[in-house]
């Protein structure tokens, strides 16, 4: 470890020396997570994704519960539990995604990336910190907020006998899935914020991955169109969700593992960029 060395600061008549703390993974860390916490807008876009994430799976239940008399049988045979508790994940990944790509191109909005870069020359660290604590505190908050979802729904559908346990193969699978699904889906935003550094384009960017990429490769030759729908980043990621393979689609932990290829493409090009660009 490095010794820390003494900068000599004016002050008034005399003069004082302040010690300089040698940059360490450590304190970079510190540095994101009081950026992290100190922003409202962070703490509301969370917020909503949490919200959205719990709740939409409880309303939903709710409202095919109240109408479960007048469901056709197609419906009724479809019905998934897990499923609906879990639904808000689809709305939820655009609040923690869109969070992802503030956390960074914020702070070239408003030129602090400098400062940041200033306090952290080597600059690789502050990408790799600022990832880490973010999906950390994705992880936490999200999976929480899925648990709840589960939980919050499964007493909705005892009265048709329709409800499960986390004891159930695959459910608690599916459950932690939310929680990881869209922690990755967060660093793909941070990837992008970093590698484009304009909000607007990579907002964009991202939603046009998760939601746009979809709608036009369902356009393809039915031939084509199998092979590569079951890769797209949403629909591979997906599959951790889904107590019952689809057909067609990966397997739950090979379909993650391509998920996490993608957010590992983004971040690694974000870092490139990040060592050959001016701030």
């Amino acid at each position: 470890m490095s010794t820390p060395t003494m900068t000599p600061v004016a002050s008034g008549r005399a003069e004082r020396r302040v010690a300089v703390q040698p940059v360490t993974p450590p304190r970079v860390l510190h540095s994101e997570w009081i950026k992290l916490r100190s922003l409202r807008s962070t703490r509301i876009t969370l917020l909503v994704g949490f919200v959205l994430m719990a709740g939409i799976g409880i309303l939903t239940g709710a409202i095919q519960m109240s109408q479960w008399a007048t469901a056709s049988a197609g419906d009724k045979a479809g019905f998934n539990a897990v499923d609906t508790a879990l639904r808000g994940y689809n709305f939820a990944q655009l609040a923690v995604g869109v969070l992802g790509v503030l956390l960074v191109s914020g702070e070239y909005a408003t030129g602090m990336i400098r400062a940041t870069l200033t306090a952290v020359p080597k600059r690789l660290p502050m990408l790799w910190a600022k990832s880490i604590v973010f999906g950390a505190v994705t992880l936490v908050t999200m999976t929480i907020a899925s648990f709840i979802a589960f939980l919050g729904t499964q007493p909705l559908l005892t009265s048709h006998h329709l409800q499960t346990t986390l004891s159930t193969p695959g459910v608690l699978r599916a459950v932690v899935g939310g929680g990881l699904y869209l922690t990755v889906v967060g660093l793909i935003g941070i990837g992008l914020g970093a590698l484009l550094r304009n909000t607007a384009a990579a907002i964009t960017s991202l939603f046009g991955v998760l939601l746009l990429l979809p709608v036009l490769i369902d356009l393809l030759p039915t031939s084509i169109r199998g092979h590569v729908t079951p890769y797209l980043p949403n629909n591979a990621g997906g599959a951790l969700l889904s107590v019952h393979q689809q057909s067609g689609s990966l397997a739950p932990w090979t379909g993650f593992a391509v998920m996490c290829g993608y957010a590992a493409v983004a971040i690694a090009g974000a870092a490139y960029a990040l060592k050959r660009r001016d701030a």
